[in-house]
């Protein structure tokens, strides 16, 4: 009896000494800097993406002038490379971040930004939440009585206190406080009226703590009492992106999404991250895990980015599992001197099959620079990217109304279905075979509509470089707006249709968000043994039906009207599609009787 007593003590001191480490723990690290387990409360459902945030975007960080971009642009114009979205990455300001354009980097800005939107681009800003006294690569290095200015107001949290950051030394603004608010969005006004249309919201939230001693502490003080990292974070992302869009209604923020383990419940909300990006990765492409001597020196990658499209991808799936929508990397890398070709060519291909295609870094990236390979194939896929923006809208409605999100990580090393339609399987190594994890079902590899497999199985094969291991479910119904020839699915004479590439042999339906928020249209699709019939409700465009189809049409009707032959459709024997040109805007009833 007198034992049991003595083990029944040790077990209850352990037992409450667990407890005490677990609270420790939980209110020490899980909670302030993680959120958990709050983070399902924590995220609604994606914003409204608008649509000119879904085409591409491009900015490299070698030289940050708008002569530099100047040049940029006009050679992706010259060569037919499309660009809508400008991302001017740091340093832009006079020191960080008080919204001041440098005028030697960026001479005459209001007449310059204003080219650049007559010009049809759209311009994103690189942004903190730091108000620094000093700052490394800017016009203003010393702004010391800036800073103790803004400290001795009480606009910062923290009471003032500074860090090290990767760009400087200084202070956190505090969100909580709205005379700090009011300085702050009154610093960004002029910005504002320049037309800017986001901000690219870089990763300081998270260093958002302190030490005691060596033990990090993830509570600062506000105006309005102590706040944790996380919500510290969420404030930084949900207010930045809330006032853009009282000052620009499309206006939108470049966020990150996840990052390595730092926070795997997410940088940003998902309902604060219209867009979203996974970080700084190097020019490689395997993740080697070490910190070279190289990275040691490239002191502007705030998190060391020692990994390469591996780490992408593990990030970007990461996010989609979470429920981020729009979400890329920075193509071939942000980090390193040199790109190698094939990475550059691999890495595009596999952003054209994201929300974001963020062509950007350091390194070459004037393509006409670089090899001829390089700029045809990245040309072509840039394309296919755009070209895909109505099909990738619908998903930006859908998710954000809590349905189905962009991406989707299915069974397959990295692979995952780009909507309902695509399954995905990206190339992670320098090797032209592939192994491919296809779902059950039928199956068409996307560059030849020749090549139809069973699903339920996994294949390897080679993958040219021109190519790209993407696959289209049978039944798949896929809007798109072609307006070159560089994909092979249309042509300059497809401008002002809308493209619907059919894969019959399923029934199925699609509902399009139309990007220029025109409504929606709905094609459904019935299939018979050597029938297709589509029905097309909410018609709002011309149309284009590009079937898949291993023989030519018997007969093609419309609303019980005999279609021509050559005049309104035709048989591409060589792509083995059927090409139905419909362009009057009409509902009703496109019915197809194919050849025995």
């Amino acid at each position: 009896m007198l034992l049991f007593k003595k083990y029944r003590r040790i077990i209850k001191i352990i037992v409450i000494l667990l407890f005490i480490l677990f609270g420790c723990y939980y209110f020490g690290f899980e909670l302030p800097f993680r959120g958990t387990p709050f983070n399902g409360k924590r995220h609604g459902n994606p914003p409204l993406t608008p649509a000119w945030a879904l085409e591409c975007w491009l900015w490299e960080d070698d030289s940050n002038t708008s002569a530099r971009i100047d040049t940029l642009l006009e050679g992706y114009a010259r060569y037919d490379i499309p660009v809508r979205t400008v991302l001017i990455d740091s340093p832009w300001s006079l020191r960080y971040n008080d919204f001041e354009t440098d005028t030697v980097l960026y001479p005459e800005p209001q007449k310059w930004f204003a080219r650049l939107q007559n010009d049809g681009y759209r311009v994103v800003l690189w942004m903190t939440t730091m108000v620094d006294s000093k700052s490394k690569d800017t016009r203003i290095a010393d702004s010391r009585e800036w800073f103790d200015q803004a400290r001795q107001k009480g606009y910062l949290a923290a009471n003032g206190s500074e860090i090290k950051w990767w760009k400087g030394k200084g202070g956190f603004i505090d969100y909580t406080n709205s005379e700090a608010l009011q300085w702050w969005k009154g610093l960004q006004k002029h910005v504002f009226n320049y037309g800017i249309d986001g901000w690219k919201l870089d990763g300081t939230g998270t260093l958002f703590f302190k030490f005691w001693g060596p033990v990090p502490v993830f509570y600062q003080s506000t105006s309005k009492g102590l706040m944790t990292t996380r919500q510290y974070m969420d404030h930084y992302y949900r207010d930045e992106y809330q006032h853009g869009l009282t000052q620009n209604p499309e206006f939108i923020t470049l966020a990150r999404a996840i990052d390595r383990g730092y926070h795997p419940e997410g940088f940003a909300p998902i309902d604060a991250a219209p867009v979203t990006w996974v970080g700084d990765q190097k020019h490689t492409w395997e993740s080697t895990g070490k910190i070279t001597k190289e990275d040691k020196e490239n002191s502007d990658i705030a998190m060391d980015g020692i990994d390469g499209i591996e780490l992408a991808l593990k990030n970007i799936m990461a996010s989609a599992k979470l429920g981020y929508n729009i979400i890329g990397s920075d193509i071939a890398g942000f980090s390193g001197k040199t790109i190698p070709p094939r990475l550059y060519i691999r890495w595009a291909q596999f952003s054209t099959f994201c929300g974001l295609f963020l062509n950007g870094g350091h390194g070459e990236r004037a393509l006409w620079k670089r090899s001829l390979q390089e700029l045809e194939i990245i040309r072509k896929f840039s394309w296919l990217h755009t070209e895909l923006i109505p099909y990738m809208y619908s998903y930006v409605v859908t998710g954000h109304h809590g349905g189905k999100v962009l991406q989707t990580p299915v069974k397959g090393k990295y692979h995952y279905m780009f909507g309902e339609d695509f399954l995905v399987a990206p190339v992670y190594k320098d090797n032209l075979n592939q192994k491919v994890t296809l779902p059950p079902g039928k199956w068409h590899y996307f560059f030849n509509n020749n090549e139809v497999i069973e699903g339920n199985q996994t294949i390897e094969r080679s993958y040219p470089l021109d190519e790209y291991p993407v696959y289209v479910r049978e039944g798949a119904i896929i809007p798109m707006n072609i307006e070159r020839s560089y994909t092979k699915l249309g042509s300059e004479a497809s401008k002002g249709f809308i493209t619907w590439l059919i894969y019959p042999g399923k029934d199925n339906s699609f509902t399009l968000y139309h990007p220029d928020k025109s409504g929606s249209s709905v094609v459904s699709m019935k299939c018979n043994t050597n029938t297709i019939t589509l029905e097309l409700k909410e018609t709002k465009k011309p149309s284009i039906f590009t079937v898949c189809s291993q023989v030519p049409a018997k007969t093609v009707m419309f609303n019980n009207k005999m279609l021509k032959e050559k005049e309104d459709y035709l048989y591409e024997t060589s792509n083995s599609r059927l090409v139905i040109r419909l362009p009057e805007i009409k509902d009703g009833i496109l019915k197809i009787d194919l050849a025995k």
